[in-house]
């Protein structure tokens, strides 16, 4: 069995607001194994960016409390913050929501793409400008060695993606992890840069963690998916497995209020009653129960703890866990 290149065991991140302590991330654990794309879904709010900054020791005004975060023999919670500033960029880059705001504005594209080698490998300024029009040409910039004298406001959307990819390769990382990498972009762009995602995974060979809402990204790119609700993970397993048979009734509901080819026609989509709940004021039990149509008298009593149910999946529910299936209207 391959061993996990990252290890998440039992992560806690919290955030001290006026309304009380807010459990943002809240006892989180997953593998991550090289050259593996890793997808994390589920509705904003629910924790996934968190977990992922957390990861890069990036959560601040958030504090992890608790847990492990083993990369290579290493538990990152436990460095400081020098030794932190060696591995990320280094060995662990992040892509983050918005393009726009990630870069310097005052700063050209190339400068700022080849930023990382001048930080972690010493090169000057000339071999790091070589190396980032190299690297933005890779990822599909044309005219690389002129536009990487242009400034972020001068690309569009989906050249600054590109961009900050670009930047995030430049150290060859072991770990990519990739925040809402399409959001804000038109369907087309969109499929231009998770067509990079996976050219960048078989070319580069480099784990991806994949954080976003749509499911049919996660369903293109990814070998693996964790479901995340109210800071927890609520079902994880292979793909194809969870998109077939989900075994959390969140899971469930969330692939049925998406459109589908193969839905009889006109057939209504189906949202999920209710709103998220407050993660300084969560409810007793389950924090789905308010919105599950499968919930049981124990779902509103005790928290469900993340077991193997069937053969490949692991999910956070007393329904499956007691053998009951999620069918149903």
């Amino acid at each position: 069995m391959t061993q996990p290149l990252l290890e998440v065991r039992d992560l806690h991140t919290v955030f001290s607001t006026k309304e009380g302590t807010v459990k943002a991330v809240d006892g989180v654990s997953f593998d991550l194994t090289p050259g593996e794309t890793l997808g994390i879904v589920g509705e904003s709010g629910c924790g996934k960016s968190v977990t992922a900054l957390s990861v890069m020791r990036l959560q601040r005004p958030g504090k992890i409390v608790s847990g492990k975060v083993m990369f290579k023999g290493q538990d990152l919670t436990k460095l400081s913050e020098y030794e932190m500033r060696e591995i990320r960029g280094r060995e662990i880059a992040m892509i983050f929501q918005d393009p726009m705001t990630s870069l310097n504005p005052v700063f050209q594209v190339g400068w700022q793409v080849g930023e990382p080698t001048r930080l972690h490998h010493g090169w000057g300024a000339k071999k790091a400008l070589a190396s980032a029009v190299n690297m933005l040409s890779r990822v599909g910039i044309p005219s690389a060695e002129s536009r990487a004298n242009d400034y972020p406001h001068q690309f569009s959307g989906g050249m600054r993606q590109r961009a900050m990819i670009a930047m995030g390769l430049t150290t060859t990382p072991q770990v990519l992890i990739a925040d809402e990498p399409t959001t804000a972009l038109d369907v087309t762009i969109q499929a231009q840069i998770l067509d990079l995602l996976r050219h960048v995974n078989r070319e580069f060979g480099t784990a991806t963690i994949l954080i976003t809402h749509n499911l049919g990204v996660v369903a293109g790119m990814c070998e693996r998916i964790i479901v995340m609700y109210a800071g927890k993970v609520v079902e994880s397993g292979p793909t194809k497995d969870v998109f077939a048979h989900p075994t959390h009734p969140y899971t469930w509901s969330l692939l049925r209020s998406i459109p589908r080819l193969d839905a009889e026609k006109h057939e209504p989509l189906k949202p999920i009653e209710g709103v998220p709940p407050n993660l300084a004021d969560l409810p007793t039990g389950c924090a789905f129960h308010p919105r599950c149509v499968f919930r049981v008298d124990r779902c509103t009593r005790d928290v469900p703890a993340l077991l193997r149910v069937g053969e490949s999946q692991l999910a956070a529910c007393w329904v499956t866990q007691a053998g009951g299936e999620l069918t149903g209207a």
